[in-house]
Parts: C-alpha cells; sequence; structure tokens
C-alpha cells in the first residue's frame, strides 16, 4: 500500500519516477529550511499504472495514438477523448482508495485540497510540460477528491498534452501521472515568482507578480499582476496594475471569479518588507536547487506559503568564468553565421585552433571582450570591429558601456587589443602575387599533412593532430595574410566613403568587387553550374538522379549513358570543394565528400534554370560590370576640382580591393580543408573502437572532448552513459537562440537598429550588397529543403559558404545573422546581389511565397 501514497516528507528529486516532477520538487522544498510548504501527499504513478496497466481497451487506443502525426487534429481529440472516458469511469482499487481515505481522515471532512497533475516528464531541467495537465482547487470530501484524482489521470490525455508528446516523441505508453493532494491555502495574496528576469535573462534580478486572492487567475493569465524586480537587497522596478478581478475559493467547494472593489484596485498586493522577503525565500530556494527557478507562493496572514516549485527551462546558459567579476561574452556564431549548436568535438577544435579567450554556453562559443573593453581605447577598437561588422552588437555593447561601474576601467596602456592593427608598418604593396603566393603556401601545408597524417594510429594520430594545430597557428598565420584581408576591406570602405562623398553614389564597392579573382567560395557556385553542363546532355542520368535516394549513387552511375562523365564532373567537384558543408565549422558534420547526394538538388535546380555556359557568362557579366562601373566612376571623378588626383586614388585603390578583396574566402577553406584531413584520422580511430566494442557507433566520438577522446584512445574504456546524457544536453542546446551578447549575470543584451526615414512598416536590416531588387521570398531554413526558381530572393537564418552554390540562383538574400565582412555578404557583393543581413525575425516576420522588395543600399525589407 505504501508504493501508492507518499507524504511531501518522503519524498525528494530520487522519487520523480513515483511522484512526477511537482510531486519530487515539494518534497525537496519541505527539507529546506524556513520554507512553509502545506501539507499533502503524493499519490504515485504505481496507483496510475494499476488503473490503466491492464486495460485492454485503453491500451489499444494509445497503439492508435502513437500512430498519429501531430497535426491530425481530429483524430487525436476524438481517441483522446475515448481515453479520458474510459479512465474517469474505471473504479480505483479498494486498497488505492483506502489508503488515500486513511490519509485524509486526520484533516476531517470540510479541509479543502488542492488536487494536482504530476506527469514524471513535468518540471524537469530539461522538459517543459508545465500546465498541460489539470489542476483542481478547492475540492472537499474524501468521494470528491478520488473523483478528481481520476480526472487528474484522464488530463494527460487532454488534446494539448498528446499533441506535445507526438511533437516531441515522447511514448505515450512510457508517460505516467502522479497526483499531488495539498491541503488549501486561503491566500489575501498570491502569486509567481523567477529566481532570474524572465524578460532579459540577468541571473541577479528577481522577478515577482503579484496579485489579490488564488494565484491560479494570475497563471492562466485572467488577471493583471503587479510585478516587482528585485537586485540583491533592493527593489529596483516596480509597476502596480489595476486589478479589476480575483479568484476566490467558494464556500461548498470550487472557485469564482469575483470583481475587486474600486478602492483597492490600484493598491500594491505587497509591501515593500513583504517584498524583500519574499525574494530572501526566492534565493533560499534556488540555492537548495542550483539553479533558476519557477516559485509558485501565496500569501496567508504574516506567512508565505511555496506551492510549487519548478526549474525555468527557457535561459540560455552562462559562460562559467574562473572569477565573479562582472564579463561580457559576444557569440562567435554570429560572425562565422552559424547559430546552431555544435557538438562536443567540434567546440573542442574550435578552441583549440583560436587564440582568443572563448567560453562554452548552450553548445555556442562566445568571445570574453571584458579586457579589450577595460579601456576607452579598447572600447572604440572594438566598437570600430564589431559594430562596424554588426549593428546591433555595436547597440548592445553601447548599452553597457552607459552602464556605470559595470566595467572597471583600466589604464590606456593596458589595452587589449581587439583585432591586430599595423600601424607603423609600411603599406601592403598592390601586388596580386602575394595572395597567389599565400594560396601556393596553404596548398603546399595541406598537402604535407594529408601525407603525414597517413602514417599515424592510436595514441600517435592523436597526438600528431593536437601538435599540427599548435604548429598550424604560427606557420599558417603569415602576417601577409590578415594585411591583405584588411587591405581589400580597407581599400572597399575607402571607395564608399569617398566616392559617396564626392558623387553621392552609396555602396559603389559593391558593384566593384564583382567577380574579384581567387574567391574561392564564389568559384565554388560557378563550378557547380559546370558539374550541371557536364550532365546536361544525358538525360537518362537526369532522369535517375531524380529519383535516386541512393547515398552510394556515385558506384551505380557509370551503367548509365553519360553516367561515367557524370561521376568524373562530380568527382572533379568533390575534389576541390568536398569538404564543405552547413556549418562547416563544426568538425563533426557531414561533409559533401561523404554524403555527395546532398548536392544532387543543386545541380538538378541548376540543369533546370540554366542554359549551358552560365557559370562563365555569370563571371564575365560580372567582371564587365565592374570594369564598366570603374571607367563611369573614373569619367565622373574627372570633372570635378581636383579631379584628375581624385580619379588616381580611386583607380589605385579599385586595383588593390579587386586584387586582394577574394583572398578573404582562402583562410577558412583551407582550415576546412585541415578539419576534414584530421576528421577522417579520427574516424578511422572510432572504426576501431567501434570493432573493440569500447564505443557502439563511429559518431558516437562526437559527444567527447578532444581530451576525452584521447583518454579513451589511450585506454580504450569509455562510460557510454556519459554519451547517452550528452547526447540529450546536445538535444536541448538545438532548441536554444544564441545570443549576439549577453553578461556574466546571464542577462541579454539585445540591440537595434538607430535608424530614422525608412518607410512606414520597413524591416531594418544591415546593407551589406548595394541594389534594389523585387521578387518573391523563399524562406528556407535547412538547405536540404532549398527549391528555388531563378530570379527568387533566398530568406533564411543565416548562410555559410556551403549555401554558395544557391546564390547563382537568387537576385536577393535576406538573413536574420551576419555583418558587413561575413561570407553571405561577400558572395552578395561578388555576385551583384542586393542583401540585407542581420534582420531580426526575417524567417517569420515573412512568409514564403510572399513578394518583398530588398534595399541593399539603405539596409531594409519591404513586403509588397
Amino acid at each position: 500500500m505504501r508504493a501508492y501514497l507518499l507524504d511531501f516528507q518522503e519524498t525528494d528529486k530520487t522519487t520523480i519516477a513515483m511522484t512526477g516532477g511537482k510531486g519530487a520538487n515539494l518534497g525537496e522544498l519541505c527539507h529546506i529550511a524556513g520554507i512553509q510548504v502545506p501539507p499533502g501527499f503524493c499519490v504515485t504513478t504505481e496507483a496510475f499504472k494499476a488503473v490503466t496497466a491492464n486495460n485492454a481497451s485503453l491500451q489499444a487506443l494509445l497503439d492508435q495514438l502513437a500512430l498519429l502525426k501531430a497535426d491530425d487534429r481530429k483524430n487525436i481529440s476524438d481517441i483522446s477523448a475515448q481515453v479520458r472516458a474510459i479512465i474517469e469511469s474505471t473504479s480505483i482499487p479498494g486498497d488505492i482508495a483506502m489508503a488515500v481515505t486513511d490519509r485524509l481522515r486526520p484533516f476531517g471532512e470540510n479541509t479543502a485540497f488542492a488536487v494536482r497533475s504530476s506527469a514524471t516528464a513535468e518540471d524537469l531541467p530539461t522538459a517543459s510540460f508545465a500546465g498541460q495537465q489539470d489542476t483542481f482547487l478547492n475540492i472537499m470530501g474524501t468521494a470528491s477528491i478520488l473523483k478528481h484524482i481520476s480526472r487528474c489521470w484522464a488530463s494527460l490525455y487532454t488534446d494539448r498534452a498528446v499533441t506535445y508528446r507526438l511533437q516531441h516523441g515522447f511514448d505515450h505508453h512510457k508517460v505516467s501521472l502522479a497526483v499531488v493532494v495539498q491541503q488549501m491555502v486561503f491566500p489575501e495574496v498570491a502569486g509567481i515568482m523567477f529566481t532570474a528576469d524572465p524578460v532579459t535573462s540577468n541571473r541577479k534580478v528577481l522577478s515577482i507578480d503579484a496579485s489579490f486572492g488564488l494565484g491560479e487567475a494570475l497563471v492562466s493569465g485572467l488577471v493583471n499582476a503587479d510585478n516587482y524586480k528585485v537586485r540583491g537587497q533592493e527593489i529596483i522596478d516596480r509597476k502596480i496594475a489595476t486589478k479589476k478581478l480575483a479568484v476566490w475559493p467558494t464556500e461548498n467547494g470550487g472557485t469564482t471569479e469575483a470583481p475587486i472593489a474600486a478602492a483597492q484596485q490600484n493598491m500594491p498586493a505587497l509591501t515593500d518588507q513583504q517584498v524583500l522577503a519574499l525574494n530572501r525565500l526566492g534565493r533560499n530556494i534556488e540555492a537548495h536547487f542550483g539553479t533558476p527557478q519557477d516559485i509558485e507562493w501565496c500569501l496567508s496572514g504574516d506567512t508565505f506559503y511555496i506551492v510549487q516549485s519548478r526549474p525555468v527551462t527557457t535561459l540560455y546558459p552562462v559562460p562559467q568564468v574562473p572569477d565573479q567579476e562582472n564579463h561580457v561574452f559576444v557569440s562567435v556564431g554570429h560572425n562565422q553565421m552559424m547559430t546552431d549548436a555544435i557538438k562536443p568535438l567540434g567546440l573542442s577544435f574550435f578552441l583549440m585552433m583560436t587564440r582568443a579567450q572563448m567560453y562554452q554556453a548552450g553548445g555556442r562559443l562566445f568571445v570574453d571582450i571584458t579586457r579589450m573593453m577595460a579601456t576607452r581605447a579598447g572600447q572604440q577598437a572594438i566598437m570600430d570591429s564589431l559594430g562596424k561588422s554588426d549593428p546591433l552588437i555595436k547597440d548592445a555593447l553601447t548599452t553597457i558601456i552607459g552602464r556605470e561601474g559595470f566595467l572597471q576601467l583600466l589604464p590606456e596602456d593596458k589595452t587589449e587589443r581587439a583585432i591586430p592593427t599595423f600601424e607603423g608598418e609600411p603599406p601592403l604593396e598592390n601586388d596580386p602575387s602575394i595572395p597567389a603566393e599565400l594560396i601556393r603556401n596553404s596548398q603546399a601545408f595541406i598537402a604535407q599533412l594529408q601525407q603525414d597524417i597517413q602514417t599515424k594510429s592510436g595514441l600517435a594520430s592523436l597526438d600528431f593532430i593536437a601538435e599540427h594545430i599548435q604548429q598550424s597557428k604560427s606557420t599558417m598565420t603569415d602576417p601577409r595574410s590578415l594585411r591583405v584581408i584588411m587591405a581589400g576591406f580597407d581599400a572597399a570602405a575607402w571607395l564608399n566613403e569617398n566616392v559617396e562623398k564626392w558623387l553621392g553614389e552609396k555602396g559603389v564597392a559593391d558593384t566593384l568587387s564583382q567577380s574579384v579573382p581567387d574567391n574561392i567560395t564564389s568559384e565554388m557556385g560557378l563550378a557547380l553550374l559546370d558539374v550541371a553542363d557536364a550532365i546536361r546532355p544525358y538525360p537518362e542520368v537526369i532522369a535517375w538522379l531524380q529519383q535516386t535516394t541512393d547515398d552510394h549513387f556515385l558506384e551505380e552511375l557509370p551503367r548509365l549513358e553519360g553516367g561515367q562523365e557524370a561521376r568524373d564532373a562530380i568527382e572533379d567537384y568533390l575534389r576541390k570543394y568536398g569538404m564543405r558543408c552547413v556549418g562547416e565549422i563544426d568538425i563533426t558534420k557531414t561533409r559533401w565528400r561523404e554524403k555527395p547526394l546532398s548536392l544532387v538538388p543543386l545541380i538538378l535546380s541548376n540543369i533546370r534554370n540554366f542554359e549551358p555556359g552560365a557559370g562563365k557568362r555569370k563571371f564575365e557579366q560580372g567582371k564587365q560590370e565592374a570594369l564598366q562601373k570603374e571607367q563611369e566612376i573614373l569619367q565622373r571623378l574627372q570633372a570635378l576640382p581636383d579631379g584628375a588626383q581624385k580619379a588616381a586614388e580611386t583607380k589605385e585603390k579599385i586595383s588593390l580591393m579587386r586584387n586582394f578583396l577574394g583572398y578573404r574566402e582562402y583562410p577558412k577553406y583551407a582550415i576546412v580543408n585541415r578539419f576534414f584531413i584530421y576528421k577522417q584520422a579520427l574516424l578511422r580511430e572510432a572504426e576501431q573502437l567501434v570493432q573493440e566494442q569500447v564505443v557502439r557507433e563511429k559518431e558516437d566520438i562526437w559527444y567527447l572532448t578532444f581530451e576525452e577522446l584521447r583518454e579513451v584512445v589511450r585506454t580504450r574504456q569509455l562510460d557510454t552513459s556519459l554519451i547517452d546524457q550528452r547526447k540529450e544536453t546536445y538535444r536541448q542546446y538545438e532548441k536554444l537562440t544564441p545570443p549576439r551578447v549577453m553578461t556574466s549575470d546571464g542577462e541579454i543584451i539585445t540591440g537595434s537598429y538607430k535608424r530614422e526615414h525608412l518607410p512606414a512598416a520597413a524591416i531594418a536590416g544591415l546593407p551589406v550588397s548595394a541594389g534594389i531588387i523585387e521578387g518573391r521570398a523563399r524562406v528556407i531554413l535547412s538547405i536540404a529543403d532549398a527549391t528555388l526558381e531563378e530570379g527568387d530572393i533566398l530568406v533564411t537564418a543565416f548562410t555559410d559558404p556551403s549555401w554558395t552554390p544557391l546564390f547563382v540562383s537568387i537576385k536577393g538574400l535576406v538573413t536574420e545573422v551576419g555583418g558587413l565582412m561575413t561570407h553571405g555578404a561577400v558572395i552578395a557583393r561578388e555576385y551583384g546581389l542586393p542583401a540585407v543581413v542581420g534582420v531580426e525575425r526575417a524567417t517569420q516576420l515573412i512568409k514564403d511565397g510572399q513578394r518583398i522588395r530588398v534595399n541593399g543600399t539603405d539596409g531594409y525589407v519591404e513586403i509588397l
């Protein structure tokens, strides 16, 4: 009988499987000194199973539910209703009913209780099932309480609960429900307390919502609430709402809504002393659970009662620093155009490659720029570098700089450089052989790596990779490499600034930089057009590619007419670009070489949308447009005062920009090349570990850090539960949206565009490639779903180099993430595509198929 009922004092976090999240958390609260919890007990999941497990009709209906899709509303509704009817009409077995009756007897028949559902997957750090099952208030009498226990069990199968489980892959057979029966408190005031600000995520700011009557009115959104913000022991903000309505218990059970007297409507629900007392309770509870909490409380007389506490599941994790000082973090992913979560080995490799001070949080990387911003000169340097690239980051950092005392300023000579400067060095010679030499050196370095790594295996292979990464930091970082990149950008910035000043024309460098030489990424997009040309003459190959789902399709091609030619063309492409993929900064991502099938839709799209020779024509057309623009600009400058000098300077800057700008894409291409070589070596080790049954599958190694993998290779031992835990954590991280800027308090600082005179309803962004274009918006969240027609405008969250083959088909680009110097912007300029990036929530505000206008000159999008 004990298995069916547990008092709160008998429950804690170890009893979740029996008492559900709510019941377990109430038990934990009972064990915290100074916390008042109304008494009660849990009807355990064992009781639920006793009622449901052997009911054949019920189990058959659950089998039917499991086959449904989450959008099949009618069938979900019909079958769920049948399930609920069966549970509510099933008599509670005598031993369970007797146990409940015995537990209620000391309270007396007129004592009121709250009867609440407590799901085994509810109120957990990794899931938010809160509010999906039912709660019943002010229930009196044993018979009524037993009836409402059955109703709670049945509420596990409400339409919304079933739909949520279908969406998230939870098995209906495996989810159980406990029921919490808790003595009612009849409060004057009740509410919710978040121990981290739910708006800004600041962990040092506690937020309290309070209103008169029962807290259910507030939880269900029926009433406005007062809001108090507390930092430390100081109330830093208060908003007193007009509270017109309250929910009160009725004399014979149940609740009722009633208006609040006019004189009381605008009175604060809590005194300052009560707010601060509640703040202390909240911090005490948070300290016990070790994570920010969402707490339901009520005030009766002079006593605060806690009726529930659950983890806040929506907060973005905070980078863990080794001190208690204030820190400022900037997202790496927003700069790299890849804001998805990265697996542990991918994070590990990125950290090994970088010299910057970075921290992990939520499966992403953040640069700690605190030291750089510790002087006025450092702040200016950061604003000039990051701010130019992304105005939203600049605006967020401006907010932080404006906060008195947040940043401790150091003497100016302690400035840490945000980016290297070349002050005092002679200007870089305008010589196109410099990037050519840098590319040759890089290719030789990669060829040597490919040769050397073949001779290594086991621990020697991992030690070689670690040593090679350290060596590459010095060998590959020829000081001229960054100078070439900066010289190209500086020349483009000079052209934009001066030509606008002299001739009144904006963004001229965008046209002048079309089809520059040596841009490995834009060449990749055009080269796929050449692959389409090689396949186009062979209808049998095209027809076969349109229907194949075989990852090994290249091996099958030669049996078709023209198949060998098609295979040769694709293989040649993969030799040069096969190490690329979506999210390529994560070494664990599947490369095109590993899954060539991912290129097939892009090739077929090129065959459908373009005539033969389109690749060379597009490049030549861009080159001619740049040349014509140069001649036009130089002629117009000649007519100005000092025109000859202005034209000569401008001509030199155009030459410098065109000689150097294309190289900007090469260093990342070289890194991705090395990543692929390292990855192949790691997979050879993983295959050996699978054979020795150390890991279950090769891809398990992605969930280890590099050092952990090295230790596994050394010892041939691994606790596979660590892999399972990391996989679950990664799945949770995938759902998070990383902030651009956050502080060590966990506060997410959002920036905004400070621009006036935009058209009404225009959506602001950062102009990165000049021109104005209208067309059909194609909102694409995954490159695998990309079906484009020539002339479409691509709207997406972010693009990295792997998206470049799509750029040949589009005539404009809109992204949520990006800056002036990120890959999408560079390629858009080179292809002559008007582009606006950094458009917040673009993929939600713009609907697929809408006609839109993209103004890449002034930086906004209009929905037409």
